[in-house]
């Protein structure tokens, strides 16, 4: 099975340094506690690697 990640919003954007902002956006996370499925890639854990003080973050099996 594909692996997946859940990540979920748990700190606010707002005064976050304006990459870090665009960052999240490109994940689709919207507001706090919004949650977003997506494939566990190295792409993917990039991008987590630089907002994972904004995130939490949970493995899933699909």
């Amino acid at each position: 099975m594909a692996k997946k990640l859940k990540i979920t919003l748990v700190k606010s954007t707002i005064g976050a340094v304006p990459v870090n902002k665009k960052t999240a956006e490109a994940l689709g996370l919207r507001k706090i506690n919004h949650s977003v499925v997506v494939p566990d890639n190295d792409a993917s854990r990039g991008q987590i690697r630089r907002i994972r003080h904004l995130v939490t973050v949970e493995e899933i099996d699909a």
